[in-house]
C-alpha cells in the first residue's frame, strides 16, 4: 500500500523530537480593559435618559427632540457593527480598539459642550461608532485573548461592565445633572474614557487580523428564516424596553410629579435591578432562551401597562420601573444565545446583525416614542412599549427556538 504525504511526514519525523503545542493566552488584564470599555460605552449611551429634559431645557429644543441624541447613536452604531469589521480587516485589532476608545472620548468632550442640538449630535454619531464597532468584535477578541474553555468566563467579565455601568449612569448622572448641571455627567464620562484608554493600550496586545469578513456572509444569513425571526424579534422587544426607557424621566416629572432627588432614586433601583437580571436572564437562557425572551417581555409589557394606569402612582411608578430593569436582563443573553444557535457556522457574522438589529430597534424606539411624547405626552414612551414588546413576545413565543428533539436546544 503506498504511503499518502502525510503519512510520509510522520514516518520521517517518528524519531524526531516533538513539537511542543503554542502556549494558550492569558491576556485576563486586557479581558479586563475591555471591560471598561464596555462600561464607559454604556454609560455614555444611557446618560441621555437620565438628562433628557435638563438638556432640552438647556438646549432649548423639545423632550422628543432631546431623544434623538438616543437615535442618532442607535442608527450609526447599526451601521457600524456589520460595516466596521470589513473596513478594517487589514488593521491590527488593538489599533482599531485604541480608535474606538478615542472616538469615545472625543464624543464625551463634544457632548460635554456642546451649546445646541446640532454638536450633541455630532458626538452621539461618534459614540455610535465607537459603540457599534466595539460590539460586533468584542466577542471575537475575547476568544482570541484566553484560552477558548474560558471564553465564556471572559464574556461574563465583560458583560460585568453593562451591569455596572446600568447601575451607575441613570441615577448618577441624574444627580450629577441637578448639582453641577447635566455637562459634569459627560465630564465625568470623558474621564472614565481617558482611563479606559491608558489602561487598554498597557494591557492589549497586538492582534493581527485574522477574521476574512465577507458581505456575501451577511447576505446569505440574511436568506436564513430562523435568523430572520431573531432579528424581527429584536426589533420589536427592544424598540418597546427603549421606547418606554428613553422618555422616563418626562413621565416620572410629568405624570408622577417626582423630585430630582426622588428620580435619581428610583433610577438607582432600575440599575439595581438590572444588575440582579443579567444574571437571572442569563441562569433562564441558559435553559431556554425563548422562555427568558418571552419572561422578559410580557413583565415589560405588563410594566409598562401599569404606569399607563397607575403611573400618577409613586409607589406603582417606582415599583414599575426597578422590576423593568430586572426584567431587561433576559434580552441581551436570550437574544445572543438564540442568533448562534440559528447560525453556529457563522457565529460573528451573526453576532454582527444582531448588533446592528439593536441598534436599529434602539433608534426605532427613540423615534417612535418622541412622537408620541411629543403628540399625547409623557405616556407616549410606555404605550409604544405595550404595543411593540406585546407583537415581539408573541413571535418569540410562536416561532422562537426549541429543544430538539433529544432535548439540547
Amino acid at each position: 500500500m503506498s504511503s499518502s504525504p502525510c503519512s510520509t511526514c510522520l514516518d520521517a519525523g517518528a524519531n524526531a523530537a516533538p513539537v511542543p503545542a503554542p502556549a494558550p493566552t492569558h491576556h485576563w488584564p486586557a479581558i479586563g480593559s475591555l471591560t471598561l470599555g464596555v462600561f464607559g460605552l454604556v454609560m455614555a449611551e444611557f446618560l441621555p435618559a437620565s438628562l433628557l429634559t435638563a438638556m432640552a431645557t438647556d438646549l432649548g429644543v423639545s423632550d422628543g427632540a432631546a431623544g434623538q441624541a438616543v437615535t442618532a447613536t442607535a442608527l450609526v452604531g447599526a451601521i457600524a457593527a456589520p460595516s466596521l469589521p470589513l473596513l478594517t480587516r487589514r488593521l491590527d485589532r488593538r489599533l482599531v480598539m485604541l480608535a474606538f476608545t478615542v472616538l469615545l472620548l472625543v464624543s464625551n468632550a463634544i457632548a460635554a459642550t456642546a451649546s445646541s442640538l446640532g454638536p450633541l449630535l455630532v458626538a452621539r454619531v461618534l459614540l455610535g461608532i465607537a459603540l457599534g464597532g466595539f460590539w460586533s468584535m468584542s466577542a471575537a477578541l475575547a476568544l482570541r485573548l484566553v484560552p477558548p474553555e474560558q471564553f465564556a468566563k471572559a464574556m461574563s467579565v465583560i458583560l460585568t461592565g453593562v451591569s455596572v455601568a446600568t447601575v451607575c449612569a441613570a441615577p448618577l448622572g441624574a444627580w450629577m445633572g441637578d448639582v453641577w448641571g447635566w455637562r459634569s455627567a459627560f465630564i465625568a464620562a470623558g474621564a472614565v474614557s481617558l482611563v479606559t484608554l491608558a489602561v487598554q493600550a498597557l494591557t492589549l496586545p497586538a492582534l493581527p487580523p485574522r477574521d476574512k469578513p465577507d458581505l456575501r456572509v451577511l447576505a446569505e444569513l440574511l436568506r436564513r428564516p430562523p435568523v430572520r425571526v431573531a432579528l424581527l424579534a429584536v426589533l420589536l422587544v427592544v424598540s418597546g424596553h427603549f421606547a418606554g426607557f428613553t422618555y422616563i424621566r418626562p413621565l416620572m416629572e410629568q405624570v408622577t410629579h417626582l423630585s430630582v432627588g426622588a428620580i435619581s432614586a428610583v433610577l438607582l433601583g432600575y440599575g439595581i435591578g438590572g444588575f440582579f437580571g443579567n444574571f437571572a436572564g442569563g441562569w433562564l437562557a441558559g435553559r431556554s432562551e425563548r422562555h427568558a425572551i418571552v419572561a422578559g417581555g410580557v413583565l415589560i409589557a405588563a410594566l409598562a401597562a401599569s404606569l399607563l394606569v397607575a403611573g400618577s402612582s409613586t409607589w406603582v411608578t417606582a415599583i414599575a420601573i426597578t422590576l423593568w430593569g430586572f426584567a431587561f436582563g433576559a434580552f441581551p443573553v436570550g437574544f445572543q444565545t438564540w442568533i448562534v444557535r440559528a447560525a453556529p457556522d457563522q457565529a460573528e457574522g451573526a453576532g454582527g446583525l444582531l448588533v446592528a438589529a439593536f441598534q436599529i430597534a434602539i433608534a426605532s424606539g427613540a423615534i417612535g416614542g418622541g412622537l408620541l411624547v411629543d403628540h399625547i405626552g409623557a405616556l407616549g414612551g410606555p404605550s409604544f412599549a405595550v404595543v411593540a414588546l406585546t407583537l415581539g413576545t408573541l413571535l418569540t413565543l410562536r416561532h422562537g427556538p426549541r429543544p430538539a428533539a433529544g432535548g439540547a436546544q
